[in-house]
């Protein structure tokens, strides 16, 4: 079969399959004085008729059926050409031979590797694997009749598939026939460093807390505006849980994409991410490189929510109470922001000035302070920290310039209490609230719809942010 070239995509939504059928568990082998039929059907010889194709981005279908004699599609010019095995009934069509070689199917980006039988009966078993014996996920469709790769199928490579075919227009109910084939998908272009997309994911591996998003850096933007390859780039960046959880990715930038649960991850949870984007062509320009996976657990669900309006701080481990601190936060011009965010890192100590966040020296306003137990909540320095200096406050007043201050002996504890990926929320307070990205973790203040607009897969995005890095303290 001769692959299809790249201009398919120009067919817009004419359904275009490049692929080949395989006819199995006939009940007359082929041989020297029987040639094998190129193109038949499953009529009335108990035939089993199984096709691999591989479809488009473009295309609203797949194409079942190609006319003439050489399989060629008139309406498309798409090639459809048939390889024919046919084997004794029961007989593993693999048993004296390799199995069939099938033509390359394109690496082009696009649709899924489909696996259709179109004779009676339906699909009992089947497994498709690469020569290094890793499988490629799939879901068989309800009715037993095709099964559709889920995860990406790089170029460049050769694949086994194990089929059962459950026989129900021949012999006795249940009968199963079993044959094998290979299929290998053509290899990408070869791409320079300039060209090769990989993922660096984050954070590090280690435990965190329930409310740590993953993130993916791309080495190359991915406009917003090439649909295709986004959700070509975000099918192929795999997080695995467990237990399981519902979540998705969420477009950041075009450089940045943010994982996270609908809801936060569940306690001593184990997550593993990878991409599958290795030796798959994602643009004209852009062929996926090797990107190092990642796997991060996770610890209790600590949660420390503070009530502005009450001055106070409720700590909750797993649900339950532990501490309850009496704090101080942000005063007129300088409110705390609402809303959920997460501990971003802990510092011991840090020197905090009011410059750093406009202050003039020369305002009553001004700070000079060396704070310790600093737990960070936004990269522009808002804190959870020991503010002596405001003890008579705490509990009553909000005093401070933005950061929640407490007595240093609760500061030590909770320092000690926290790890990166726990949740701080602020309610009933006056400050703004917590911006979803650019300003450390704050997108759990999304709600679930509106965090999957943000995903390539689903409605397009209705914004681009750029994260930014650290600014200074602010107390």
């Amino acid at each position: 079969m001769a692959p299809v070239h790249r201009s398919v995509k120009s067919w817009g939504a004419v359904s275009v399959v490049a692929g080949v059928v395989l006819l199995t568990a006939a009940a007359r082998p082929a041989g020297p004085d029987r040639p094998a039929d190129d193109g038949g059907s499953s009529a009335g010889d108990g035939t089993a008729v199984v096709s691999v194709a591989r479809t488009f981005a473009d295309a609203g279908a797949v194409l079942d059926d190609c006319g003439g004699a050489d399989g060629v599609c008139a309406a498309t010019g798409a090639v459809h050409r048939t390889a024919v095995l046919t084997t004794r009934p029961g007989q593993d069509a693999a048993g004296t031979d390799a199995g069939p070689a099938l033509p390359d199917l394109p690496a082009w980006p696009g649709g899924p590797v489909e696996i259709r039988l179109k004779s009676p009966g339906g699909l009992a078993d089947i497994t498709v694997a690469d020569s290094r014996g890793r499988r490629l996920a799939g879901v068989v469709s309800p009715n037993g009749t095709r099964w559709t790769s889920t995860g990406q199928v790089p170029a460049g490579h050769r694949y086994t598939v194990r089929i059962a075919v459950e026989d129900a227009g021949r012999g006795a109910a249940g009968e199963r026939r079993f044959t094998r084939l290979h299929f290998a998908t053509a290899p990408a272009p070869a791409a320079s460093d300039e060209g090769r997309l990989t993922v660096a994911f984050g954070p590090g591996p280690g435990r965190y807390g329930v409310g740590q998003p993953l993130t993916a850096e791309l080495s190359h933007p991915v406009p917003a505006g090439n649909a295709h390859a986004r959700a070509h780039v975000e099918r192929a960046l795999e997080v695995h849980s467990q237990p399981r959880v519902e979540g998705a990715w969420h477009w950041v930038g075009p450089t940045t994409l943010h994982y996270r649960p609908r809801t936060y991850w569940p306690i001593h949870a184990t997550v593993h991410v990878r991409s599958a984007l290795d030796g798959v062509q994602i643009t004209d320009a852009l062929v996926g490189g090797p990107s190092r996976p990642l796997t991060i657990g996770t610890g209790d669900r600590v949660e420390a929510v503070t009530d502005v309006a009450a001055h106070l701080m409720t700590v909750r481990r797993n649900g339950q109470i532990v501490r309850t601190i009496p704090v101080t936060t942000g005063k007129a011009g300088y409110r705390t922001r609402g809303g959920i965010k997460v501990v971003l890192g802990k510092e011991p100590l840090v020197r905090m000035r009011g410059d750093s966040i406009g202050i003039s020296k020369k305002s009553k306003d001004f700070y000079d302070l060396k704070v310790r137990w600093a737990t960070r909540v936004t990269w522009s320095g808002e804190y959870l920290h020991a503010a002596p200096w405001s003890l008579d406050a705490q509990g009553t007043d909000n005093v401070s310039h933005g950061c929640t201050g407490m007595s240093t002996e609760d500061a030590a504890w909770l320092f000690a209490a926290v790890r990166e990926g726990d949740i701080v929320q602020v309610v009933n307070g006056e400050g703004e609230e917590m911006t979803p990205f650019d300003n450390g973790f704050g997108d759990w203040n999304l709600r679930w719809p509106d965090w999957q607009r943000g995903s390539a897969q689903g409605p397009a995005l209705s914004r681009e942010a750029e994260a930014t890095g650290p600014l200074h303290p602010e107390v």
